[in-house]
């Protein structure tokens, strides 16, 4: 009987929302140990430079809803088992928390189905980052005590039915991916009645000293920022809680149309990372 393939093991971590500082001590022990690091786009530069095993192999594996380049999801099942394969210490760096809207259960299932020892350590995921940082607590007293996190990346991914739900609920809305579609949001909203004391927020680029926090009335929103394109990651908060940002802000809007997350560019010639840094190049 052949020998049972051994593998090295694999950790899904969490960057955090973009400040290098949120990323949790665990995950920087293990990048700190690792021999291939497979990372997101949205990952800071900063926690690449400083955390990562200098010796390990930094392989870029990003993605971009509708545009930009993407590494198709099966290139990076086939880098986890072959890296693992090697018998090394892989980490799969996610942003955000490894759990909300990633693509973490494809790779679950391929360490299972391949018998693969793993860990998950999990993070400060983008709603909970963009929210602190613009001084808007998701549940408040008198103003909302329960969250929804939902996505609309695309346009037919909410029914009629649930944005009758979504319009009369007090809950606090987060919308991930969908800075592209949040004209489609706040006119599905009006539409079936939102309250009309109802804010909205859109967190550019939220944690990063490049964030800039955008809010007004709920009615007002296509007036004011219809034509405005956002900078990516941008998050959407809609809620009575949006109110409190004018009174509890603490950090003020950069106003720089810069971005933070340079795509596969995060270690430049000369970095004081002496191991190797790659995209992935499968097809």
């Amino acid at each position: 009987m052949a020998d049972k393939k051994e593998y090295g093991k694999v950790i899904l971590a969490a960057a955090g929302p973009g400040d290098p500082e949120l990323i949790t001590a665990k995950a920087v022990r293990y990048l700190q140990q690792a021999d291939v690091v497979l990372t997101d786009r949205l990952v800071s530069d900063d926690i690449l430079r400083n955390y990562v095993n200098p010796a390990a192999e930094v392989i870029y594996v990003g993605k971009q809803c509708r545009r930009g380049n993407s590494t198709p999801q099966e290139t990076i099942n086939e880098m986890i088992v072959e890296y693992a394969a090697q018998q090394k210490l892989v980490v799969r760096l996610k942003g955000g928390d490894v759990s909300i809207f990633s693509n973490i259960l494809d790779e679950l299932e391929t360490l299972v189905a391949n018998n693969i020892p793993y860990e998950i350590i999990p993070g400060v995921t983008a709603a909970l980052g963009a929210s602190a940082y613009a001084g808007i607590p998701l549940t408040a007293r008198g103003y909302s005590t329960a969250v929804r996190f939902l996505t609309l990346y695309k346009s037919d991914i909410v029914t009629d039915e649930y944005w009758k739900d979504l319009a009369a609920t007090s809950d606090t809305l987060v919308f991930y991916m969908s800075a592209e579609t949040v004209n489609q949001v706040v006119t599905k909203l009006i539409h079936f009645g939102v309250s009309k004391d109802i804010q909205i927020a859109v967190a550019e680029q939220a944690t990063t000293p490049l964030q800039n926090i955008h809010v007004c009335g709920i009615y007002e929103f296509l007036e004011k920022y219809g034509d405005k394109k956002f900078l990516s990651p941008s998050l959407v908060i809609i809620g009575r809680v949006v109110a409190l940002h004018t009174q509890f802000a603490w950090l003020n809007s950069s106003n720089s149309r810069e971005e933070y997350f340079k795509t596969g560019a995060f270690i430049k010639a000369g970095s004081a990372n002496t191991g190797t840094t790659k995209k992935a190049s499968r097809a």
